[in-house]
């Protein structure tokens, strides 16, 4: 494979990686705008708790079918693999925003920004390092 070639694919996978995590979070706020109106589900938080799990298991789903073609590989180690990347990105994401707003006195639009601008970034770099990652051929030793 080319390094033109293999940049083209990386800059292919980064963009299907991105149209995955919008199609997510449009699910993601479907899902609770329908539990919120008409349903009427509270508290709140409750409702979006399951709509932010629907949420990631729509971008688990996109991960492993659409970005990174990883449906060869056992889907349960992949899904503990995906649960603990998110709950630990959940907790990144909510320090940043104690920081940012508590600490600091700060914006929360802004703060959640860039909180999500990171907790992004470190989970493509870990899905397709880690979760989604396609095991190195070895070649044969002879």
């Amino acid at each position: 494979m080319s390094l033109v070639h293999f940049q083209r694919a990386a800059v292919l996978r980064f963009l299907r990686y991105v149209v995955n995590g919008l199609l997510a979070t449009g699910v993601h706020y479907l899902v609770l705008s329908v539990l919120i109106n008409p349903l009427a589900v509270r508290p709140i938080g409750l409702a979006n708790l399951v709509a932010a799990i629907t949420g990631t298991a729509a971008s688990f789903v996109g991960n492993r079918r659409f970005v990174f073609k990883a449906v060869n590989a056992p889907v349960q180690k992949q899904v503990v693999h995906f649960a603990l990347l998110y709950a630990i990105l959940a907790v990144i994401h909510s320090a940043c925003m104690y920081l940012w707003c508590d600490i600091l006195n700060r914006d929360y639009q802004i703060g959640f920004l860039l909180a999500t601008g990171l907790q992004f970034l470190l989970s493509y770099i870990f899905n397709s390092r880690v979760v989604f990652r396609t095991p190195q051929k070895v070649p044969n030793s002879q």
